[in-house]
């Protein structure tokens, strides 16, 4: 089964922009929560717009790059403005 490590944007125009980085066997799906308020607590509440993903074949080496993305603030940095 793959997993996925995902960063996504909140969809806020007129405020500050928050990001929120996260491992999933099912991208689509979890999107779908953090959009309808069932995601992750720091997600509630926001609009989210998918702009990075990696697809990998463990879930250890999922959980271990998703920690290695949400520690570098400077990568996720690059990632939003290529976006």
């Amino acid at each position: 089964m793959p997993y996925f490590v995902y960063l996504i944007v909140s969809k806020d125009i007129n405020k500050k922009k928050f990001s929120y980085v996260g491992y999933t066997g099912n991208l689509k799906k979890r999107i779908d929560l953090h959009n309808s308020g069932k995601g992750a607590k720091f997600t509630r509440g926001k609009k989210w717009k998918l702009v990075y993903y990696e697809k990998y074949d463990s879930k250890s080496e999922a959980m271990k790059n998703e920690h290695v993305l949400k520690k570098d603030y400077k990568l996720r940095q690059k990632i939003k403005k290529n976006k």
